[in-house]
């Protein structure tokens, strides 16, 4: 442990230090320190007096040493009084000095403890001021989020609070006003985030009100690049092979730049959406934000789909208005998957198109049991074509929509086929059934192009007026057939998946009506008693069964390139074949029946008492007949039927007069009786013989042989097989005996 070092000897210490100084001037650098120092110990009185006792020590040295020298002592003593007086002097100043420092030392030390104090006054002021500028920051930091959310800035409301609450209130933590703070975050965070949601549903509102405007504005759209390809397809027959939606398609319009979203008619911006997300995000509230606007857009979704639709409104608002708000709302969605693929999945947005997809087909199914017009379903196709296309486009899956459009087809075949059954009923009813006149060369150029008929006899030869050979009825059949055709190709116009459905449902449609409506009620009229309306149904069915046959190639090449190639074949080409028949039949029967009347009128007297020289009144009639109806009502017929029609009469002519005197009760002819009859059979041959046909001659051996055999003299050569081979081969072998006997 050091020494402690009293101050006396300090004092010896520096007072020896002083008086050997080398100098004047080192003396003083040595006494004024220590002159300071004792002042400010207050030890003056002590330096003092270890002078005075320094002093007092060497005038007895020197006293001792002037003792033996005292000539060189008293000069000493002048020197040391001199000296003595100069450190009397000295000492008096040193003292005046001393007081003088010791003044100075209080003030000095009176202002240092002033500064001292004020010095820590300046800190006080300082940290307080500086807690009071933090604590204003804070509250304009505070005040700040209040006016960013009164100005709508809610992300810049929340970046603010979170500066706030991580940086400015750490600062200030120790005041009560960082815990007041720090307690309303939380609400302030819930305010932010109400803001922000209460400017979603008022963008989610618009929106919604801008749905259907969206929708129009995107089938116009979709029309305006149905329009670019139908002029591509014009110019390069090649691309008429791809659809709408279809790569090549997609490539050709690509420079056709237009965004649905965003374009002169509608701006759709996502902003709030993105803001919204983004705040959520921040809050650590995604999910619940999620789950949130999932909820909200099902909503919508169910205030989109109407209660009901009406399809037979003149310009089918009711429907249009249906499927563009479906569009609008779809295509928000699709660009909502797009731009925040973490808000919504390809679940969710699929799931709500498929509800609106079944929820409009459900509302239009039921409104199809008002649909009467085939137009009507045509139009509601064509809506449903644009908005299949139109969100094709977008990339939503149409399968089911496509679905339907099978189903809107069968209710269009169904009152197509109605329709034109009706007009065929109504054509066949009101025909007059005669050859149809034609007065001039326009009216002729009409019928011939609208009908399936190949004239005899070139253009420029063809005189006026003049007839042709169907009644109007088929010209007018032909028309609608055509129509009806058309009219179904029309439902493949723009968009029809199935185009092998309508080939077959056209030739299965076009079938029933040209079997049902056209041949059925034709058939049916053959129950007239008129021969003229009998001759003209078989004419009208003749040139039914070749329009047919025409048909049939052209269906064929109208069929879509699905369906199954080969020939086709209309089942009702062979139902006007075979009912030709029966027209015949009908023909042969009336013909045979006015032959019956005309031979009952006959009236023979087989035992008359003189001979006849005229042939009977009813021969002559019954060849006027079958001269007459074959030059007027049979001349439009062809030739094969017409030989046919007098093969047949004439047989059955035959037949009848022969059965004349086989009648029961005839039990005796006369020569003269025989005479009248083979006058008759004469004349009739004659009649045949004009008409230049040997075949036609055949009919009349039968009765001619019977006659020569009535009239033979030797009866025994019936008996003979070999002469009654060579001359009465055709008369029946068991009327021959009876007539013989008569």
């Amino acid at each position: 442990m050091p020494l402690v070092t009293s101050p006396r000897r300090e004092l010896g210490f520096a007072v020896q230090q002083i008086v050997q100084a080398p100098s004047d001037s080192e003396f003083f650098n040595q006494l004024l320190p220590a002159i300071k120092d004792a002042s400010r110990g207050g030890q003056g009185q002590q330096l003092l007096q270890s002078l005075s006792h320094y002093s007092a020590n060497r005038e007895s040295e020197i006293e001792r040493i002037c003792s033996t020298n005292h000539q060189g002592f008293v000069a000493s003593v002048d020197q040391l009084i001199h000296v003595r007086d100069g450190t009397v002097g000295i000492s008096s100043e040193i003292l005046q000095v001393n007081q003088s420092i010791q003044s100075s030392t209080e003030k000095l030390v009176e202002q240092k403890r002033a500064l001292v104090d004020s010095r820590a006054v300046r800190q006080n002021i300082d940290e307080a001021t500086q807690a009071l500028r933090a604590c204003l920051e804070v509250l304009r930091l505070a005040n700040q989020v209040h006016d960013l959310l009164g100005r709508k800035s809610h992300y810049s409301a929340l970046r603010a609070l979170d500066e706030l609450q991580d940086v400015h209130l750490r600062e200030i933590t120790q005041y009560k006003i960082a815990e007041m703070i720090q307690q309303s975050v939380p609400t302030t965070k819930k305010m932010i985030a109400e803001a922000v949601m209460s400017d979603l549903n008022t963008w989610l509102f618009r929106i919604r009100e801008t749905s259907q405007f969206l929708g129009e504005v995107a089938f116009y759209h979709t029309e305006q690049r149905r329009t670019r390809q139908k002029d591509r397809a014009e110019s390069s027959p090649y691309l008429s092979n791809f659809k709408l939606n279809s790569a090549i398609e997609l490539i050709s319009d690509e420079t056709e730049e237009f965004d649905i979203l965003d374009n002169e008619d509608v701006q759709v911006d996502f902003t709030p959406l993105f803001e919204c997300l983004h705040i959520h995000n921040a809050l650590g509230q995604t999910d619940k934000f999620r789950a949130e606007y999932a909820a909200t857009r099902r909503q919508q979704k169910d205030l989109l789909i109407p209660a009901s639709v009406t399809l037979v409104d003149a310009e089918g608002a009711s429907l249009s208005e249906l499927l563009e708000g479906i569009a609008g709302f779809a295509i928000v969605e699709k660009a909502t998957l797009d731009k925040t693929p973490e808000l919504r999945s390809i679940a969710d947005v699929n799931d709500l198109w498929d509800s609106m997809c079944q929820s409009a087909i459900v509302l239009i199914s039921k409104a199809l049991h008002e649909v009467t017009n085939a137009e009507v379903i045509l139009k509601i196709k064509g809506h449903m074509a644009l908005f299949i296309q139109t969100m094709d486009s977008w990339s939503y899956p149409v399968g089911v929509l496509d679905a339907f459009l099978l189903r809107l087809f069968e209710k269009y075949a169904e009152l197509l086929e109605r329709r034109f059954s009706d007009d065929f009923q109504e054509i066949v009813s009101t025909d007059d059934y005669m050859p149809m006149p034609i007065n001039n060369l326009d009216e002729y150029d009409k019928v011939v192009n609208v009908s399936w008929y190949t004239p005899d006899k070139a253009r420029d030869e063809i005189r006026f007026p003049c007839v042709l050979p169907f009644s109007q009825m088929y010209p007018l059949c032909c028309i609608d057939i055509r129509n009806f055709l058309n009219q179904f190709y029309f439902f493949s116009d723009d968009h029809f998946q199935q185009p092998n459905v309508i080939d077959e449902t056209l030739r299965a449609s076009l079938d029933g009506l040209l079997s049902k409506s056209v041949c059925r009620l034709l058939v049916e009229r053959l129950n007239s008693q008129y021969l003229g309306q009998i001759v003209q149904i078989l004419i009208n069915l003749e040139h039914f069964e070749i329009a047919c046959q025409e048909l049939e190639p052209l269906l064929a090449a109208a069929r879509s390139t699905v369906s199954v190639g080969g020939s086709l074949s209309l089942r009702a080409t062979d139902e006007f074949r075979s009912n030709k028949k029966t027209a015949e039949k009908r023909i042969f029967e009336l013909v045979n029946s006015k032959i019956d009347d005309l031979v009952e009128t006959a009236g023979y007297d087989w035992m008359a008492p003189t001979f006849e020289k005229e042939p009977s009144n009813y021969m002559q009639t019954l060849t006027r007949y079958l001269s007459n109806i074959m030059n007027s009502v049979l001349l439009g017929l062809p030739t094969e039927i017409k030989e046919l029609i007098y093969f047949d009469a004439l047989s059955h002519a035959a037949t009848m007069v022969l059965s004349l005197p086989l009648a029961t009760e005839v039990r005796h002819i006369n020569p003269n009786g025989v005479a009248a009859l083979a006058k008759d059979v004469q004349y009739l041959t004659e009649f045949v013989d004009t008409l230049n046909n040997p075949i036609l001659r055949e009919n009349l051996d039968e009765l001619q042989q019977t006659v020569l055999l009535m009239q033979s003299e030797n009866s025994d050569e019936f008996y003979d097989v070999a002469t009654r081979n060579k001359k009465y081969g055709r008369v029946d072998a068991m009327n021959g005996p009876v007539l013989l006997e008569k």
